[in-house]
Parts: structure tokens; sequence; C-alpha cells
């Protein structure tokens, strides 16, 4: 086992509910932040990088020991907090690069990619985060850091790394000077079409994207 693994399944418990806590609250406060943002080359460089530390809180909650809630049932939170105005404003923003393909499961073979957006990741991530911060904040702590083990593993954990490797991609993309498909309305059932044609709406979805991001593609 290394020093980290170890580390983290070691750390005083108090103390790592503290970190995870804080690094799952700074995620919902700049995600929220972001999303008033006017232009998309104001949103992606953020996201990218808030998804990216969002990812290590939960890879050290994946390599974490068990958490069980100290209660059987879970205790009442109440009606949910409303995340359709935070997709609305990221689905606006984002709208050129919004949808893109994944595959839910990758140890699943034959499964054909399907139609995601970032904006709802975005939304659903929020959601399920601030379900076990209601909880943190109610001084349940248990049960908070065991619905963020559990739903880590069970939804936001894909969620989360699904719109990492969009936004990588998205960046790398244009960094690297390659063709993107045309991504509106994407549907994976679809034959990939003439190569040439293919190859030119790509291009001009790298042009088209690139600018509003302030990005410059490889010559």
């Amino acid at each position: 086992m290394s020093d980290a693994t170890l580390n983290s399944v070691t750390q005083d418990p108090d103390d790592f509910a503290v970190q995870i806590a804080d690094q799952i609250k700074t995620f919902i406060v700049a995600v929220a932040e972001v999303s008033k943002a006017e232009e998309p080359e104001e949103a992606v460089p953020v996201l990218l990088l808030q998804v990216s530390q969002l990812l290590l809180a939960g890879g050290r909650l994946g390599a974490y020991e068990d958490i069980l809630p100290e209660e059987r049932y879970e205790p009442d939170l109440g009606a949910e907090p409303d995340a359709d105005g935070l997709r609305e404003r990221f689905a606006a923003l984002l709208e050129p690069i919004d949808v893109y393909s994944e595959v839910f499961d990758p140890y699943e073979p034959r499964k054909p990619p399907v139609p995601h957006r970032i904006s709802d990741d975005l939304a659903d991530l929020v959601t399920d985060l601030g379900h076990g911060l209601a909880h943190y904040e109610a001084d349940r702590t248990a049960e908070a850091m065991w619905w963020w083990q559990f739903s880590y593993f069970s939804n936001w954990g894909s969620t989360a790394s699904a719109a990492l490797r969009a936004l990588q991609s998205l960046i790398a993309h244009i960094r690297l000077n390659q063709p993107l498909e045309e991504l509106d309305g994407l549907d994976t059932d679809q034959d990939p079409g003439d190569g040439d044609l293919a190859e030119e709406a790509g291009r001009v979805m790298v042009a088209e994207i690139a600018g509003p991001l302030g990005l410059r593609p490889v010559n």
C-alpha cells in the first residue's frame, strides 16, 4: 500500500471530514460563480480545474475505509435545492460545446457511447454534493461522509470523470488543432458520414470554439 493510500485510510476521521467538506464547499461555490460568466473562455478553464480538484476529494473518499452512517434511516432534509437554474445557465453559456459522447461503463463490453451534456453533469454534481453538505452543516458528519462516499461510487464519481474528460478533450482538440465533429444534437447511432465533409466540419468547429475560449490552435 502506498504512503498516500495509507495516509487516507489512517487519517484522523474528524480532520478528514473537514478537508473533504471544504473541498466540496469550494466546488459548489465556484461552480455557482462560474455559471454567471458571460463567455465560455471565462468558464471552461475554471471548470477544468474545479472538476479535477473535486475528483481528488473523490479519490480520497474511494481510498478511505468504508464509512457507515450512525442511524439506520437517513434523516429527512426537507426539500432539495433546485439546480435547474444552474443547469439552464450552463446550457446557455456552453451551448456550442455542451453535448459530448460518453461510454457509461468501460468494463461492459460492446456498449455504445451515449450523448451527455456538461450542463447536466454540473447540475447533478451540485445536487449530489449539496445533499451531503446539508447533513454536514446540520452536524451529522457521519451521515454526510457516508453519503459522499456512497454517491461517489454510485453516481457523482462517474459523472465528474465524464465531465472532466469532455473538458480536457475539448481543450486538447483546440490546442492540437484536431478536427471536432459536429456536436449539436449528437446521435451516436448515426454513421460518421463522408470523411472529407466531417473533417471540414471539424475544422469549422475548432475555429468557432477556439475563438470564444481564447485559445489558439497549433498550426
